[in-house]
């Protein structure tokens, strides 16, 4: 089954970048969200990509896909839904808001204020919403890809703690190299155009059952306790760092024990190794842990706190012996 999964993830990934070049590594670390049973934050400026990526990966699954355009004057029920009165039989009936999707594409979600960014809390953690006291199961596959552009640009509103504590990953979306940039152009001007309903190029290569048994090959992987142990420390250590004024939670070392373990099927393991722990690691924790403002003036930054977290944490020695 191992074989099977990863070739899975594989096909999904190759057909993703057909048309998103030179971001691997981003492309790698949304499948580690997605097969985790996480949700993802792409962070990046405006251009890069980010919507084209959430785009082909709901064509290759085939998978039911919307997206919000999230707006200042955005309202939680834009997004959950709401009970509209129909004349005809004088009843109120639910209208379902965009939530009520397999993947969901919450493009600049820091244009939108607290409190609509906060509709999705619910949605994220329990995969369901609450309307009128009664609550709605989401899809089992429910899956929200996110971008935001740096928080240093005009018009953004940072995500608060508990919003930003329930995504899975992280990940920083920067500028292709030239290379990948030179297959861009070629390819638009060959008459690709993202306007169209589908992707031209990108197949389905993966249904339910596929996706199924990747989730399966992911919570059948093997952690010896030596490893729970790292992220522990890990987790544990970022509480006692004199620069952070916020450390992670709990939830964190959840989640990084998830995206070890999905980590690993994409590599071919069946067993988690503190490899996979330190490469998922930063996009894990980047979101979770918060400078002093005095570190910030010391020029300090999270990645370099990261950085710090790691040498500071001893990695256990593993082998296929005590894997």
């Amino acid at each position: 089954m191992l074989e099977e999964a990863r070739q899975i993830v594989e096909r999904i990934q190759n057909e993703i970048r057909k048309v998103v070049h030179g971001l691997d590594p981003v492309i790698e670390e949304v499948m580690v969200a997605y097969f985790a049973r996480g949700h993802v934050l792409l962070e990046g400026v405006p251009g890069t990509a980010k919507t084209l990526l959430a785009r082909a990966m709901a064509q290759s699954l085939a998978r039911p896909f919307k997206r919000i355009q999230f707006t200042p004057d955005l309202m939680p029920v834009d997004i959950i839904g709401t009970r509209v009165f129909d004349l005809s039989s004088r009843t109120f009936h639910f209208q379902p808001g965009p939530v009520f999707t397999d993947i969901l594409l919450g493009d600049e979600v820091n244009r939108t204020p607290p409190k609509t960014q906060s509709a999705l809390l619910e949605a994220m953690q329990e995969r369901r919403v609450t309307v009128d006291g009664n609550p709605m199961a989401l899809s089992d596959h429910f899956f929200v890809i996110a971008t935001q552009n740096p928080l240093e640009f005009e018009g953004t509103f940072p995500l608060p703690e508990s919003q930003l504590d329930r995504f899975t990953l992280k990940v920083r979306v920067s500028y292709p190299d030239e290379d990948a940039e030179v297959e861009v152009l070629r390819q638009h001007h060959e008459g690709f155009r993202m306007s169209a309903d589908a992707l031209p190029g990108v197949q389905q290569v993966a249904g339910e059952a596929q996706v199924r048994l990747a989730c399966d090959a992911v919570s059948q992987t093997t952690v010896h306790p030596d490893v729970m142990r790292y992220i522990a420390r890990l987790i544990r250590q970022t509480r006692q760092m004199p620069a952070l004024m916020l450390g992670a939670s709990p939830r964190a070392g959840v989640d990084m024990l998830a995206a070890a373990k999905a980590m690993a099927l994409l590599r071919g393991r069946r067993y988690v190794t503190p490899d996979e722990v330190k490469r998922i690691a930063p996009a894990v924790l980047r979101h979770r842990i918060v400078l002093r403002p005095e570190a910030e003036i010391e020029s300090q930054t999270v990645e370099g706190v990261l950085e710090d977290v790691f040498r500071q944490v001893e990695v256990p020695r593993m082998n296929d012996a005590n894997a």
